[in-house]
């Protein structure tokens, strides 16, 4: 299986569960692997034959903008589901890093894997 990696990809959204937390944009950090066949598109060297890594990119920041949640679980799985259902991908890897969250942490968060590849 290929993959089509966006790292760290930074986000500002409204999350959390105090009310001081929905009241700012805090900084989220976003890593993808995203299964793909490259095959076509390395052999034609055609963007359409790919994920469009810039296309994704800026529908996550869209949709981050414009929906606030308190768990980052929450965030995670919607994130996943927008993935799959608007850019046809079958199995991705998804980590969701929020800095700052615990004082002696550098950051906390999840990773989540979603689809089977082929499926």
């Amino acid at each position: 299986m290929d993959m089509v990696l966006i790292e760290e990809l930074a986000l500002e959204a409204v999350i959390g569960v105090y009310a001081w937390e929905k009241r700012i944009h805090q900084r989220l950090l976003l890593t993808l692997e995203l299964g793909c066949d490259i095959t076509k598109a390395a052999r034609d060297d055609d963007l359409k034959a790919t994920l469009d890594y810039a296309a994704i990119s800026q529908r996550l920041q869209q949709y981050c903008s414009e929906h606030q949640f308190e768990l980052v679980e929450t965030f995670a799985e919607r994130i996943a589901a927008l993935l799959r259902e608007e850019f046809g991908i079958a199995w991705l890897r998804l980590t969701l890093k929020k800095p700052g969250a615990v004082a002696d942490a550098a950051f906390v968060g999840v990773r989540i894997e979603r689809g089977g590849y082929g499926r």
